[in-house]
């Protein structure tokens, strides 16, 4: 697949940026605090207040970060040693009332770990109107909360299934020896295949739906941002709508996970799923998971449909009042009273006994999630190899305990207990005063079984009535994060 720009004229453009400190840090640094937090609110006001003295920064800033139209002259200026016609031919800039205005949308877009540059279309935010159905979606929340969410695993190779402007693929290309992927809008393609050439990256692109051109490869790592906006089915925008009905494409997305993955391989998506009337979600979503797979997952943000359509809306750009009451009637049909977004992690353990865990995870956790995510994999593996009775634990080191309590004639009476991790996935849980106590003597030194010896004799419960209660209320601390399994 051929980038928007010849590979001399990539050179030029690589060269203005770089010249301009057009980076994500420059930026920051030229704009300040409070112009940056308003842009990440789709205020561009204050970072247009901030960009008046002409210079290349400010230029490029103006023209593609606020989208406003600068004169032609500093824009020539500001991208050279690129030709204009260059740009233009690209469509990188284009004429319009007073000077050139952005034709794409070219992004600095980075990490701790240093700055790309992404080429996608402008949003409907910078540029008003109804979105053009093979619009190719930029760095968004989406893409930000699976890159976030992705485990940075060593990797041969990797797949980024539904690439649009290749987001996924350049964190991808920090880890994985070699990069594929697949799209089936070509517009969409080449717009990846000029991000990564603008980035010095090489990867394989391929033309087509989701895994169809990768049928019969296998790979250690897949990412997914899909289309997975949830319907009757109907494609207006490539970017959001996957054809299938319903939540179709999650479902046909994990089911491909045996196919697709190496041994020990790992698959995360983005989906939507259906939460229908008398049909938990948990029980929907788990119909999907694969044999000999372990997986989690997480429920991060529950919609009523009709938030749900009005967002997916006012994202395209769309103004069609019989548009909308169609698909919230297609919603009615379909008895779907909610949209639940999460994130799926699919491992290819060949398990006989797979761990399986659906749950809603809807609180602020740390970043990137993709950290807890493998913690949350290796605290299975270490259960399933030592047992949990036998492990050793440690408490959480953010773990704090709070307590609730009412004052009486005698003084003050605790009436509730909580567990709460001030770090990682910040669960909560209520615990009684044998947990508070079973936690206390956490420290990696004895087993969970010695543990639980001694809280029997102290609180003169038979050990056996704590040994079979250990899996129900141990296990979920562990799981979540609260407990810690150690090494001998």
């Amino acid at each position: 697949m051929e980038p928007l720009l010849r590979p001399a004229d990539l050179d030029r453009l690589r060269d203005a940026v770089v010249a301009a400190d057009f980076t994500a840090d420059g930026v920051d640094r030229l704009l300040g605090p409070g112009p940056s937090a308003a842009l990440g609110r789709g205020d561009v006001v204050p970072a247009l207040r901030a960009t008046r003295g002409g210079s290349p920064l400010e230029t490029l800033v103006r023209l593609f970060v606020c989208g406003a139209t600068e004169p032609a002259g500093a824009v020539v200026a500001a991208l050279a040693p690129l030709s204009p016609a260059a740009a233009r031919a690209a469509g990188l800039v284009e004429p319009a009332p007073g000077g050139l205005r952005a034709g794409l949308d070219l992004r600095p877009y980075g990490d701790d770990l240093g700055t790309w540059w992404v080429v996608s279309d402008l949003g409907s935010d910078v540029r008003p109107g109804p979105l053009r159905a093979d619009h190719v979606l930029g760095v968004g929340g989406a893409s930000v909360t699976l890159a976030q969410a992705t485990v940075r695993v060593p990797a041969a190779t990797a797949l980024d299934l539904g690439t649009g402007c290749g987001v996924q693929s350049l964190h991808l290309s920090r880890h994985a020896e070699r990069v594929t992927a697949t799209d089936v809008s070509a517009r969409a393609l080449r717009m990846a295949a000029t991000t990564a050439a603008l980035n010095g990256m090489d990867w394989e692109l391929l033309d087509g739906d989701l895994t169809a051109p990768v049928a019969g490869r296998r790979f250690d790592l897949v990412v997914s941002n899909p289309p997975f906006v949830v319907g009757p089915g109907t494609t207006t925008h490539t970017y959001r709508d996957s054809g299938r009905a319903g939540d179709g494409v999650g479902a046909e997305l994990v089911a491909s996970a045996p196919r697709l993955l190496n041994p020990g391989g790992w698959l995360q998506l983005l989906a939507n799923w259906l939460h229908r009337d008398g049909e938990p979600w948990t029980d929907r979503v788990a119909g999907w998971l694969p044999d000999r797979c372990d997986a989690w997952v997480v429920q991060r943000e529950v919609l009523d449909p009709a938030e749900y359509v009005a967002m997916w809306m006012r994202d395209a750009g769309e103004a069609e009042p019989d548009r909308a009451a169609a698909w919230l009637d297609w919603f009615e049909a379909e008895r779907v009273d909610a949209v639940g977004f999460g994130l799926i992690t699919v491992r290819a353990s060949d398990s006989d006994d797979p761990v399986r865990r659906l749950e809603d995870l809807r609180q602020i956790v740390d970043q990137p999630l993709g950290r807890e995510v493998l913690s949350w994999f290796d605290r299975q593996d270490r259960l399933r190899d030592t047992g949990l009775l036998d492990a050793r634990l440690r408490a959480h080191p953010a773990l704090t305990l709070r307590q609730e309590a009412v004052r009486d004639a005698d003084g003050w009476d605790v009436t509730r207990q909580v567990l709460v991790s001030d770090g990682g996935l910040r669960w909560t849980q209520e615990v009684d005063p044998v947990v508070v106590a079973l936690v206390a003597g956490c420290d990696g030194t004895r087993t969970l079984r010695d543990q639980l010896t001694v809280l029997a004799a102290a609180y003169d419960t038979p050990v056996e009535q704590l040994l079979v209660a250990a899996p129900l209320v141990v296990g979920p601390l562990v799981e979540r994060g609260l407990l810690l399994p150690v090494d001998r």
